[in-house]
């Protein structure tokens, strides 16, 4: 992730919109995505959210103007990305001030817990095809701190499958070509599953949730200690 999104962009860039082809483009389709499947999950305007590299807030402006004030929370890797959702999008879609500086946190560590808030829902939506496996596996273990139990994480991944796993795969639907060393990465549902192995969580396969470039979708359930 650091190599795809560690650069930060300079304030003309960020005037120009470069911030939305960083994260990908696709801005209304992904955006909207991800706030109506949450919905579809449960998501409520009373629930709390984090947001996993929320970045420069593609589906945040959705799930900010959703929420009820205060319930919308993110973290991502770059302080450029972060600024560029406070000062060009929530404007833009007329949520000036419905969000407050201090429930985004720059942070590399997934360190959700830094906001001490009990989360109902998290979601990281193409973090963990650009993290090895050994990075996730610290994912789950950071965000087991700060959601719930009861409570659910999701995070969609480019999904292999077989023995062995492919070295690359192309993903037909979006055409986008993932690796099984390097970034984009791509794994088996049971590779994901055996990094909650000692943390408290159920891991589901939840597959096809209508990704434009064919990322599937996994739900990690809290478990009671």
């Amino acid at each position: 992730m650091e190599n795809v999104y560690g650069r930060e962009l300079t304030p003309e860039e960020i005037a120009a919109g470069v911030h939305r082809e960083m994260v990908g483009g696709m801005w209304e389709e992904l955006g909207r995505l991800q706030l109506d499947f949450l919905q579809r999950q449960g998501l409520t305007p009373q629930s709390t959210l984090l947001d996993v590299g929320c970045g420069c807030l593609r589906a945040g402006v959705h799930f900010v103007r959703f929420l009820e004030p205060g319930r919308y929370y993110g973290i991502d890797v770059n302080s450029s990305l972060i600024r560029a959702g406070l000062e060009q999008e929530l404007p833009r879609a007329g949520l000036a001030g419905r969000l407050a500086a201090d429930h985004l946190l720059v942070n590399d560590a997934f360190e959700g817990s830094r906001f001490a808030v009990s989360f109902d829902y998290a979601l990281a939506q193409s973090v963990f095809t650009h993290l090895p496996l050994a990075r996730i596996r610290a994912a789950l273990g950071e965000l087991a701190r700060c959601v719930r139990p009861g409570g659910r994480f999701y995070a969609t991944f480019f999904e292999a499958r077989g023995t062995p796993t492919p070295a690359s795969l192309l993903h037909e639907r979006g055409g986008i070509t993932s690796f099984c060393d390097h970034d984009p990465f791509h794994y088996r549902f049971r590779d994901l599953a055996g990094q909650c192995a000692g943390l408290p969580w159920n891991p589901v396969y939840l597959g096809s949730w209508g990704h434009p470039r064919d990322q599937r979708m996994i739900r990690f359930e809290r478990t009671r200690e």
